[in-house]
């Protein structure tokens, strides 16, 4: 149940007359954002006061627009929210109770408002601001109102925006006297008081996942050389460099971060994935701490100092998700235990407010990459808010295009076909997960409607979707499609049809079927034409495969059968006999890794078990260019893609590559995927 806010969404006065702007559109609608005043990288802190006579159970309820850090008298408590659109915008609730003190208490919090358009928040849009209130005894004690004090932290200045515009390299300035601003006795008596946002039109509900939890690690081997300081936490992480250093006032302090080191023993700040982790910092003259407000992913530290200045300790923040293993892996082999190992771990410290795919390059949800794991996520510790939460995201995109959006909720327009037609079977997974109908029937007659988008803007008199104005993306990386014979270009009309794209809509056709007579409704659509119109179409009869494109429209008859046009045939029970099923496990056993990425793969893995092909499975999850190959890199958290160089821009924290746990516990995979 929502709950009815006393307090007001506040913010500076100067900016409290802001309109909202719009940021969504179609991803090939030409759409240029309109300006909303409110600069970027804007830190925003706020401060009220309460008394309370006798500590009794407290709870605050809040949420800011980006993003908020909460402290109470002085301790750091939490922060949030997760992401969302503002006409179902999350909310935390937490127990403040062991934080509060008999007679005066303090709350202050750090916002961001970002400004940026991106996969991260819904920015941009001039939507910023702190709503909350303090509830202690079903008495309000303290809310956001004109009371609240409030000022811009000038101790944080923008670098440079890294990634694909995701965050900003700060530069900290200890000298700023906005410093340990929530120290119960800082004097903030100069701050404006806050005003009203009069153009809020948030609609305020409670954030249906957990908070994130937190966990401090100090480095496993530190290095002096000269100035400079470099260490090493053991694995790759999320979250926040704590520093504290002395020095002289102004001095500044380089600091450098990595997921990897160069041949020559430097550390890699200029990661593959796009992203430059080098920002600085300035001394006051006393003992300071580091202050980062965005989170990075990192395994190694360098820090430059000048003479003089002297580093006093070093650790880790580390940030993710709640995360308790709730089923193990089934195999005794000691190398499928070490795949399973790796996926568990990097899910432990991957998943954050979102299922996201990256940890630097974008952190944003994407709808394809979420649908795997998420679900993943899912039968690993039995907590289905993540996959409930992404499902319930996705189809919020409506709003913006019947068809839905890829990655959500952000301000960053990007529409990928095939991601849409998986949502069937994330809602198949629910039902086994959950053992009830119930969510997925919830949801039923909006996925009716998204196929209904498909079947209307795209689908023709033989039964095939053409011209999609949405990219078709097949698999990723675009070097790992074995050739595909489709022009599969980003920012255009896919003209012409495809031999994947049909796969995915005949299987979201045959899940929908399934959802049916799950949830108590008459079948959605008869398969059966869809599945005989893609035969007749992709099926060549005489190699026994399935080409990319019909064979009536390969005007120089090659007949080109990429791999992953063979897998999803194979996935979603397309093959006409056992001789062309066998044709393609054929085909799959025996090319390189890299002739199929993380689609396809799963795919393959999908159809070899629906066949009852466990031994194959197993090959393929140990296949030495696969999984094998990042552990043989050194990766301690999975990769984007089969290796460090495989990808241009490769993240190397990235939870696409975690399913194989889907296939190493027993669960129901086969009631949703095959």
């Amino acid at each position: 149940m929502s709950r009815n806010f006393k307090g007001s969404f506040i913010t500076l006065p100067e900016y409290s007359d802001i309109k909202p702007v719009n940021v969504f559109h179609r991803q090939l609608q030409k759409y240029e954002i309109p300006k909303t005043g409110v600069p970027e990288n804007l830190h925003v802190l706020y401060r009220a006061e309460f008394r309370v006579e006798k500590p009794k159970k407290t709870v605050i309820y809040i949420t800011a627009d980006d993003y908020y850090k909460l402290y109470i008298n002085g301790s750091f408590v939490s922060q949030g929210p997760a992401p969302a659109f503002n006409f179902k915008y999350y909310y935390n609730e937490l127990d403040i109770t062991d934080y509060i003190k008999p007679g005066r208490n303090v709350i202050a919090i750090h916002t961001l408002y970002q400004g940026l358009i991106n996969r991260v928040w819904i920015s941009g849009d001039g939507r910023l601001g702190l709503i909350f209130d303090i509830e202690s005894c079903g008495e309000i004690i303290c809310c956001s109102d004109e009371n609240v004090k409030c000022v811009v932290h000038d101790g944080f200045s923008a670098l440079s925006v890294t990634g694909y515009a995701t965050q900003f390299m700060e530069r900290y300035d200890s000298r700023s006297d906005k410093v340990r601003f929530e120290r119960i006795d800082y004097d903030c008596s100069d701050w404006s008081n806050a005003a009203e946002c009069i153009y809020s039109d948030h609609v305020l509900v409670p954030q249906p996942s957990r908070q994130l939890v937190f966990e401090t690690i100090k480095p496993k081997t530190t290095k002096r050389s000269g100035n400079t300081t470099k260490v090493d936490f053991g694995g790759c992480y999320v979250g926040y460099l704590n520093l504290e250093a002395a020095g002289n006032p102004g001095d500044r302090i380089v600091i450098r971060c990595a997921q990897e080191l160069n041949a020559d023993g430097s550390i890699r700040y200029q990661l593959r994935a796009n992203c430059k982790y080098e920002e600085d910092w300035l001394l006051s003259g006393g003992i300071d701490t580091l202050d980062q407000f965005d989170y990075k992913s990192f395994r190694y530290a360098e820090i430059t100092l000048l003479d003089g200045a002297e580093i006093k300790d070093i650790s880790f923040t580390v940030r993710h998700y709640p995360f308790e293993e709730y089923r193990k892996c089934k195999s005794d082999d000691p190398v499928l235990q070490r795949i399973w190992n790796l996926c568990s771990h990097s899910l432990e410290y991957g998943v954050q407010e979102v299922i996201q795919d990256c940890m630097e390059r974008e952190k944003g949800q994407y709808l394809g990459d979420g649908c795997l794991t998420s679900c993943t996520y899912a039968v690993l510790t039995g907590d289905l808010a993540i996959m409930e939460k992404l499902i319930d995201n996705a189809f919020d995109t409506a709003f913006i295009n019947g068809g839905l959006m890829t990655c959500f909720p952000c301000s960053f327009m990007q529409e990928i076909a095939e991601y849409v037609l998986m949502l069937p079977h994330l809602l198949l997974a629910h039902t086994t997960l959950s053992g009830s109908a119930d969510f997925a029937s919830g949801y039923y007659d909006k996925m009716a409607s998204v196929l209904d988008y498909y079947r209307d803007n795209y689908e023709r008199e033989d039964l095939l979707l053409y011209d999609l104005d949405k990219w078709c993306v097949v698999d990723w990386p675009d070097n790992c499609r074995d050739g595909y014979a489709f022009n599969l270009s980003e920012g255009r009309i896919a003209e012409g049809t495809h031999s994947v794209i049909n796969a995915y809509y005949v299987g979201a056709v045959k899940a929908m079927n399934r959802l049916a007579g799950i949830t108590g409704r008459p079948p959605f659509r008869d398969a059966e034409p869809l599945v005989a119109a893609y035969r007749e179409n992709f099926f060549d009869k005489e190699n026994r495969r399935f080409t990319d494109i019909p064979m009536k429209t390969d005007a120089a008859g090659e007949r080109h059968s990429a791999l992953p046009s063979n897998a999803f045939a194979l996935c979603f029970g397309l093959c006409p006999d056992a001789e062309t099923e066998e044709n393609i496990i054929s085909m799959i056993m025996s090319r390189p890794a890299t002739d199929m990425a993380f689609f396809g793969t799963f795919a393959a893995l999908i159809g070899l078990k629906r066949l009852g092909r466990e031994e194959d499975i197993n090959k393929l999850l140990k296949n030495e260019g696969r999984w094998l190959r990042m552990m043989n890199e050194g990766a301690d958290v999975t990769y984007e893609a089969w290796g460090r160089d495989v990808k241009w821009n490769t993240s190397l924290f990235h939870l696409c590559y975690t399913y194989p746990i889907l296939f190493l516990c027993d669960w129901g995979i086969e009631q949703a995927f095959s």
